[in-house]
């Protein structure tokens, strides 16, 4: 009897230890932020320590205009500039890849088992291997691809999905780059879909929220937002966060492969407008960027405001990240800030003098920031 009650014991802290974790780590190491946001859930979430003193280590100047943000891979970042540029620098900043596409790119990267995968304003989606520089296959869409692919299970099988400017989202088989299915939206989609559960979410510039079920391939239910969505959601748990181009940040709730409930968090005033960063998630708390100059922290818990602090600068489409403990953000003017979490205290600033539009990457005691003039910038502790 008292070997079973150990055993339930050991049960119930397994159990209560997955569920307060919402946040997949794709199997990333420490040296690893292979996907935009992080993860497959969007979230902006890291587990990852940042640099307890953060330190420039150096700076690798790409000096082509980039819009993406950087992914990377056993420390070494890979992104791709406006003109098709494909750079890969390791953590001592030396480059170490390079592939011309010879379009232009805006979109950010994905990388799983060794494999790039990106897609072009011309319409197709690609994939590299990054251990031999080959081009694996080329899938074609009929209208631009901004968005970051994402990595889902669909119908028994591990598959891509990407949204275009031809108004549909994409479903491709990740080996071979077949369609397997695609879903209509009413216009552009610019974000890219975030996986919940056996679904994805995801919105478009038709104002509409959109969930589809990865096992039977059919779209399940949808919201009306007030005003269309540019950006990724950003989901934790059962709930799933997006802002729309009006500066509206609306909190749904998922159950049973439909969208529940939903809320504002933040209401759209007179100076809200031109939403198009992506809100981050951690356990406790959402935070999002409002009135154009502010970053904000909502408690997950009840919706309560819990901080708001006034940024040095214009903000814009880098989106932030957050730990446990803090919140890495960057201004559109090229200010980097790290903010207390819990309180919106300012801990550490860092001016780069370059506009930055592209997200941040986070890795063990790292992080870096890839400018919109293509500067990349690595910081840490000193050792």
């Amino acid at each position: 009897m008292k070997r079973y009650h150990i055993y339930l014991l050991f049960l119930t802290l397994t159990l209560l230890s997955c569920s307060s974790n919402p946040f997949p780590s794709n199997g990333d190491g420490d040296k690893d932020w292979t996907s935009f946001r992080g993860d497959a859930t969007l979230s902006g979430y890291s587990r990852h320590s940042l640099p307890e003193h953060p330190t420039l280590l150096w700076s690798y100047k790409g000096d082509k205009r980039t819009l993406a943000s950087p992914v990377v891979l056993d420390g070494t970042c890979y992104w791709c500039d406006i003109k098709g540029r494909l750079l890969g620098v390791d953590l001592q900043g030396q480059k170490v890849f390079e592939r011309d596409l010879a379009t232009h790119v805006e979109a950010t990267a994905l990388i799983r088992d060794s494999i790039l995968y990106i897609g072009r304003i011309d319409g197709r989606l690609e994939a590299f291997s990054l251990t031999t520089n080959d081009s694996l296959w080329s899938f074609e869409t009929e209208g631009q691809i901004s968005a970051s692919p994402n990595v889902v299970q669909f119908q028994g099988r591990e598959a891509l999905m990407v949204g275009s400017y031809d108004n549909f989202m994409y479903c491709v088989d990740k080996e071979t780059g077949k369609e397997i299915s695609h879903f209509p939206s009413g216009y552009y989609i610019n974000g890219a879909a975030a996986v919940w559960q056996n679904s994805v979410i995801f919105g478009g510039c038709d104002q509409l929220v959109r969930l589809i079920d990865c096992q039977t391939g059919k779209q399940t239910d949808s919201l009306l937002l007030d005003s269309y969505i540019p950006a990724s959601p950003a989901l934790a748990g059962n709930h799933a966060y997006f802002a729309d181009y009006g500066g509206d940040v609306y909190e749904l709730t998922l159950a049973d492969g439909k969208i529940s409930e939903w809320r504002k968090l933040v209401t759209a005033s007179d100076e809200n407008g031109q939403m198009t960063a992506v809100p981050a998630v951690n356990e406790d708390a959402v935070f999002v960027y409002s009135d154009l100059q502010h970053l904000s922290a909502f408690s997950r818990k009840d919706g309560q405001q819990l901080w708001k602090y006034l940024m040095k600068g214009s903000l814009g489409e880098s989106s932030p990240v957050v730990t446990d403990d803090h919140v890495l953000t960057c201004t559109k003017t090229g200010v980097i800030s790290i903010l207390d979490a819990k309180t919106g205290q300012m801990k550490w600033e860092y001016d780069t003098g370059e506009q930055i539009v592209g997200s941040p990457a986070v890795i063990e005691n790292h992080f870096f920031i890839l400018t919109a003039k293509g500067t990349l910038l690595c910081f840490g502790n000193l050792q």
